[in-house]
Order: structure tokens, then sequence, then C-alpha cells
């Protein structure tokens, strides 16, 4: 249930992780200055849908490098850290000694074109997701020159990371999830279609036509039944409009529904993002930034009303 990244943007500062990893808690709504210039509300108090992410600790395990080619990325080898993490032994095996110096001298660094940080995250951390299994993730270490990029990733192997060290208040952000599933839908539900008369003689939940007689085949553009939902689909230029370590001072009254009280550090986005509670999430710099650029968005409220009556 790990959204896979595919594509990183270029960033001018760095080097640094390009991405970082969080738990969706849920939603509530606030009170924030208008910080768009061109906005009929330019300067006022506007309310606000706003997503909570709980982000706590990463930690990097290891470090893969890559050369490109005519058929994209291959990968040359990678180090992974002299310590790791035992609860990793529930993701894949563990070695019981490995020399991590030994790595680094297998690897012809002067071949390399691409640095990714192996991180993990702390699920046990997390009061509100019930799985204690680690999720393993590649994030791109962008910025800089190539060189600089494999010096910073020997800097933070085997480190512990904030979210602070990947974006700030104001900054914009891409968020990729996993959507809710549906499993198996019809043609209304999936697609939409108009529900037919009552005059048809077959069905009237499907299609009148599945098309042309040529070509022979039914274009996949045709609405038809089958999997819905349980995709991974990502949200472009969110804006953080808070990051925080007391995730008490958010947590509404009674705690977030099917997740709980955040503990840990969070971090508060503008709108919503895909994927039910509890679902990881990846937010990443963003692959095709718009907007204006904020110093800091001014929150005047943030609601912390209960949902279920508590």
């Amino acid at each position: 249930m790990t959204p896979k990244i595919r594509a990183w943007g270029d960033i001018e500062k760095g080097p640094k992780l390009q991405g970082y990893p969080g738990f969706k808690a849920g939603m509530t709504h606030g009170f924030v200055i208008d910080y768009r210039p061109t906005s009929t509300t330019s300067g006022q108090e506007i309310r606000v849908p706003i997503t909570v992410v709980e982000v706590p600790p990463i930690t990097v395990c290891g470090l893969r490098f890559y050369r490109e080619s005519h058929e994209g990325l291959k990968t040359i080898g990678e180090v992974w850290a002299k310590k790791v993490d035992p609860l990793l032994k529930r993701r894949l095996p563990v070695p019981k000694s490995f020399d991590t110096e030994d790595m680094w001298k297998k690897i012809d660094l002067e071949r390399v074109d691409e640095v990714r940080a192996i991180v993990h995250t702390h699920p046990e951390k997390v009061s509100g997701v019930p799985s204690k299994t680690p999720e393993i993730i590649e994030i791109r270490i962008g910025g800089g020159t190539i060189q600089e990029r494999i010096d910073k990733g020997r800097e933070i192997l085997g480190k512990e990371f904030n979210y602070n060290s990947f974006a700030r208040e104001g900054d914009m952000i891409d968020v990729s999830g996993i959507t809710k599933g549906k499993g198996t839908q019809g043609h209304v539900k999936r697609w939409g279609v108009k529900i037919l008369s009552h005059k048809n003689s077959k069905s009237r939940r499907n299609i009148g036509t599945t098309g042309v007689f040529i070509p022979g085949y039914i274009r996949p553009t045709v609405p038809q039944a089958g999997q819905t939902g349980f995709h991974q689909r990502t949200e472009y230029n969110k804006r953080i409009l808070k990051v925080g370590n007391k995730g008490e001072e958010i947590t509404p009254k009674g705690g977030f529904v099917d997740y709980g009280i955040v503990k840990n550090p969070y971090v508060l986005l503008h709108g919503s993002i895909p994927g039910p509670v509890k679902r990881t999430v990846i937010m990443r710099d963003p692959v095709r930034k718009v907007g204006v650029e904020v110093e800091e968005p001014k929150l005047t409220y943030i609601s912390t009303e209960s949902n279920q009556g508590v």
C-alpha cells in the first residue's frame, strides 16, 4: 500500500533528500490569511480544508547508486549502514554481519549518475497505525553535483532525520498515495455513465454500445465494469500550512476518527490528499511547481472540535 515515486523534480538547493513518508491522520479545517495576490479575498481571513499527516522520524539504512543507459537507470551497487533497525527483519532478511567499507570499495563512483537513499519508517512510534512492520522507500538525493550527493549520502548513512530536513512551512509539495479500494464495480459507479431507459431490454446500469464494428475489438476508452479504487494517485502542488512537533495541539477531542491521537511531529496541508486514514503517503519536491512563493502562511485558527460528539 506504499506508493512508488517514478519521477523526481530537479532542485537548485541541496544536496538533500527530495521526499518524506508520512501517515494520513485525517482532516480538519481552519482559518488562514489568503496569501494569493490575485485572489478576490487576498489578505483576508478565509476558511480552508486541512489534511493532517503524522511524520515521525525516518532512518537512512542504505544508499543505492545508478548509471544512465539507453534503457534507463541501471543499478551499479548499494551500501548499507553498519547497524540497522532490528524491526527490518520483519520486512527483509538481514545478515548477521556485513562490511560497509567493503561495499564502498566495490562501487565505481566515477560511473554514478544518480544517488538515492534507502529509508525506512518507524510505524512502531505511531499509535494510530496497527502495523509495526517498517516500510522501505527509495528517495532521491538531489541538488548540487554528483560528488556532493555522494558525500551527502556518506554523511547521512545510518542517521535519523526529521521532516524539517525535507521541507518548511510555505513550500509546495506533491503527495502520492494509494486511493481507497472499492473492489469490482459496474459501469455507472465506475464511470458515471447515464442509467438507461426503463424500456431497455437487457440492463439499465450498462452502456448502450461498446463501440464501432471496425476495428474488431473493444477499445480501452469504452466504459466497462472493473477494478475501482486502490490505485496510485498524485496530488500536485499542495501548500504546507504548518509543521509542528506536538501532535496534541491539533488532535481533535476524542482523537481523529479511525486513527486516534497524533503523538509525533505533524504537517498540515492545504486541501485533501489520496487514500484513507492510516495509509502511508509520500511527499516529494514538486515536479511542475506553480503558485506564489510564501514565506510562512498565517494560520489564525485550527479546529479541534470532535467529529464524534466527544
